[in-house]
């Protein structure tokens, strides 16, 4: 027993000690991706979390229904992504710029949330980048094209998860079909290997879902695979998260016992 006490005082295991603990500070974070069809509640999720809440908007007019948060000054929303012109496209450069300046900073550090609404259009920015590259501007990407793109929103999203606050990146949904049991599955629209690569990257793979019901129109939260489409939970595993939750991501916080305080602004 007292050789086993003496080799966990090693300084290699002291160094696994105490990137635990960073990384655990870490997983304090809520970094979700969130996708769906139009009109089910996607960006109106974002009122629900923590403050305060910078929202990169690259979805046109995708802003408008937080423009009353956005007035009240508790939700930011960078629009300048917005209206990509794939005939002079600059966005995603220009984007890519200000965040690392973000970053610098150290603005990250002082936000609840960060949100990129949405995975979509900031995929088609940056293969509007590849295709001006590649001097063919406004034309159909060729095969060669997808792989570069692909490699610009992985490197985004890598970089975002690994941010100091909440994360959302809200994406559109897509029918995928599983080439072995011929089954249709609707999971977050991404182009080739990212549809696996992008969503293991967080912890939370939610579907937002709207349905009518008697009483007036019921959003939700699909936190579980069911059927066809595709989600996934970390933090409510075990039956702490229903597979239908509303749509609140405080409640979800308080669920597993995370803080739902705001950071003051």
């Amino acid at each position: 027993m007292e050789n086993n006490k003496e080799r966990l005082k090693v300084p290699e295991f002291e160094e696994i000690r105490k990137t635990y603990e960073q990384e655990s500070a870490k997983q304090k974070t809520f970094k979700a991706l969130v996708y769906g069809g139009m009109g089910v509640g996607k960006t109106n999720l974002l009122k629900t979390c923590r403050r305060p809440i910078l929202v990169d908007s690259f979805d046109p007019g995708g802003t408008k229904t937080i423009r009353s948060e956005i007035e009240e000054g508790w939700i930011m929303a960078d629009v300048r992504w917005e209206d990509e012109d794939p005939m002079a496209p600059t966005k995603i450069t220009a984007w890519d710029k200000v965040y690392h300046q973000r970053k610098r900073s150290g603005l990250f550090d002082k936000l609840g949330t960060y949100a990129i609404d949405s995975a979509t259009t900031l995929a088609g920015a940056a293969m509007n980048e590849v295709l001006k590259k590649a001097g063919r501007l406004g034309g159909p990407p060729f095969q060669q094209d997808y792989l570069p793109a692909m490699a610009i929103v992985e490197s985004i999203v890598r970089d975002i998860t690994n941010l100091p606050c909440d994360v959302i990146l809200i994406a559109h949904e897509d029918v995928d079909k599983d080439e072995v049991s011929g089954r249709m599955f609707v999971g977050p629209s991404f182009v080739g290997k990212l549809r696996g690569r992008v969503p293991i990257l967080f912890d939370e793979v939610y579907c937002a879902l709207s349905k009518e019901t008697s009483s007036g129109v019921q959003y939700s939260l699909l936190t579980k695979a069911t059927g066809m489409y595709r989600a996934r939970t970390r933090l409510g595993k075990g039956g702490i998260f229903e597979t239908y939750e509303v749509q609140d991501i405080k409640a979800l916080l308080k669920k597993v016992g995370y803080s739902t305080e705001d950071k003051p602004y």
